[in-house]
């Protein structure tokens, strides 16, 4: 067995591929080579290791240095450097600095890394990582010392709830169906993510895998089944990939099949991919998509956990909830129930996006502020501007103005706001969002996503879509929004599923929360952001104008007329408001009212 002074990981996440990781890794193992240092230092590859918008990222292991932006040009110097030298190349380096709260004395982060804990500490590929890190010892524990009933009772007692969305308790979950009648069980593991930028599940599987399967079998353990299904969205060919070959190293340990670690009891997991259907989030939509069946979901009770995939007593959890379970069972159900609040435990994954200095993927404990999350961890809001709304729980959540920014993050919390957990998804926006656009938007994926099965999530989303486009159309006529809440109450309470339940959820909250942009719209033909394009007037100012024809270079539609030198024009009927002339003007001549 070799033995390496250093380990170096190099991020091959999408984002950092695009940013050319390969090329930076097949120059760090050229230059490895030449500089005689490819027998002391090995490099592996790993899933995202911070939030790639630096990248391409590395992390150089005992020392735990965080380098970011490397390019291919960049490596001898940092081998040079760093390898031969032992300097740190500061150029590069990237620290994660803790926050100080002056009441509480010491220094602490505001991340605390349960589910993530491995990713980008290890070859996700290599079982033999996973193993080190105390890997499967979970599972040896259970099936050697513990009874299912006090599998499900330590769950139980942790408080963990479901992290799909519902928030509904895990264990109680579990209990549920190793009570139900009928064999043979089953476990799901819901990692059909298809919300608009969540990356949770994905980066987890894609990252370290094994705590999944390793989840999934305890589970199956608890509640007596010997055969799961991984639902993954085939969108996601990496963590597919992946899932695939960690079962099979599992399998070749004798970790999963026939007579698990030596015991009576055998489990196996097989992945079925999705073909991108929202919907089929939605449980019993996702146990018909494993059946073979179209996507549709169906009337609940009966639930899955008494009649589920084959008509057989089922669990579904999703990714992250899995990946808790092997942490909960080896550190014990007081250690995982000491973070977060009363009733809402543990630490919750979110993917952040929007107008924040950094997006990314975090975990933070339950109970954290919204206003921590945007400032603290995710560096506040670009250029300094002013937040306007925080939009959470994805396309079926809700969007929260600025007196909510020292709401805690928790189930019950969220939900009294009028947003919701969801999956993870967090979308920061500043004050140049038209909240009535952003309704628009989720509208409009959600009314695409619906399956159609039942009349007021395939008629009603459309009749929301089409009056939320008129009046970003500037066609809005007095009344419309009392339409608009009566109808989305409708679809709310006569939708067959969570997906038509939760459609207007993101329209609900922005006309309480910012009726007043609405009624601009409507009332005064205008877009306080200036976003909607059929409301807003592109002209050129005066003064700051030189006449250089930057813009009418640009134009799209020859919109902007002038001679060199001269004060610009543009035509308003010939302009489509496409921005493009305030994008390249670098006078700020270009006026938006």
């Amino acid at each position: 067995m070799a033995f390496f002074r250093s380990h170096v990981l190099v991020c091959v996440d999408p984002e950092c591929l695009a940013k050319g990781a390969h090329a930076m890794l097949d120059a760090l193992q050229d230059e490895l080579v030449s500089q005689g240092l490819i027998d002391e230092i090995q490099v592996l590859e790993t899933s995202r290791i911070g939030s790639c918008a630096d990248g391409p990222e590395m992390m150089v292991y005992p020392e735990g240095i965080h380098y970011v932006g490397v390019t291919e040009d960049d490596i001898p110097y940092l081998v040079e450097e760093h390898f031969l030298k032992g300097r740190v190349v500061p150029k590069f380096q990237k620290s994660i600095v803790a926050v100080v709260d002056e009441e509480l004395g010491p220094a602490k982060p505001k991340e605390v890394r349960v589910v993530l804990r491995n990713c980008g500490q290890i070859d996700p590929e290599n079982i033999e990582d996973y193993i080190a890190e105390d890997g499967y010892a979970a599972l040896a524990k259970v099936l050697g010392d513990m009874q299912p009933e006090q599998v499900i009772d330590e769950v139980t007692r942790s408080g963990l709830r479901g992290r799909g969305g519902a928030g509904f308790s895990t264990g109680k979950k579990w209990q549920f169906c190793r009570n139900s009648a009928g064999t043979p069980k089953y476990i799901i593991c819901n990692a059909d993510e298809g919300d608009p930028g969540a990356f949770m599940n994905r980066r987890v599987l894609e990252g370290d895998p094994h705590s999944v399967l390793e989840g999934m079998i305890i589970a199956g353990y608890a509640i007596g089944a010997n055969w799961g299904y991984v639902y993954c969205r085939a969108e996601y060919p990496l963590a597919v990939r992946t899932l695939n070959l960690a079962i099979r190293q599992a399998r070749d340990l004798g970790l999963l099949g026939e007579n698990i670690m030596g015991t009576n009891y055998s489990f196996d997991i097989e992945v079925r991919q999705g073909a991108g259907a929202f919907v089929c989030g939605e449980e019993t939509a996702l146990i018909a998509s494993i059946e073979g069946k179209r996507g549709e979901p169906r009337p609940r009770p009966p639930f899955p956990a008494v009649q589920g995939v084959w008509g057989k007593p089922t669990n579904n959890n999703n990714v992250e909830t899995y990946a808790n379970i092997p942490q909960i069972i080896l550190k014990g159900a007081d250690w995982f129930a000491s973070m977060g609040t009363e009733k809402s435990k543990g630490t919750k994954t979110f993917a952040i996006g929007g107008d924040v200095n950094h997006t990314g993927l975090i975990e933070v404990p339950l109970g954290i502020t919204l206003r921590e999350v945007i400032y603290d961890v995710a560096g506040g809001i670009k250029d300094n501007k002013p937040f306007k709304a925080v939009q959470i729980g994805g396309p079926m959540g809700g969007c929260l103005p600025e007196k909510y920014l020292d709401e805690k993050i928790d189930y019950e919390s969220l939900n009294a706001a009028g947003a919701m957990m969801g999956s993870g998804g967090m979308i920061i926006m500043d004050d140049e969002t038209c909240m009535v656009d952003i309704a628009r938007f989720f509208m409009d994926f959600t009314q695409d996503e619906s399956c159609g099965k039942c009349t007021p999530c395939r008629v009603g989303t459309r009749r929301i879509l089409e009056m939320l486009q008129r009046i970003c159309d500037g066609e809005g006529e007095p009344g419309d929004i009392e339409k608009l809440e009566e109808l989305c109450q409708q679809v709310q309470q006569n939708s067959l599923c969570g997906l038509g339940q939760g459609a207007p959820n993101p329209v609900v909250s922005t006309l309480k929360q910012f009726r007043s942009e609405y009624e601009a719209h409507i009332y005064e033909k205008r877009c306080p952001a200036k976003v909607c394009r059929k409301l807003i007037h592109y002209s050129i100012l005066e003064g700051p104008c030189t006449g250089c024809t930057v813009c009418a270079r640009n134009c799209p539609v020859n919109a902007i007329s002038g001679e060199r030198r001269h004060l610009h024009v543009i035509d308003p009927d010939i302009c489509i408001r496409c921005g493009i002339c305030k994008q390249v003007c670098n006078f700020n001549a270009v006026a938006v009212s």
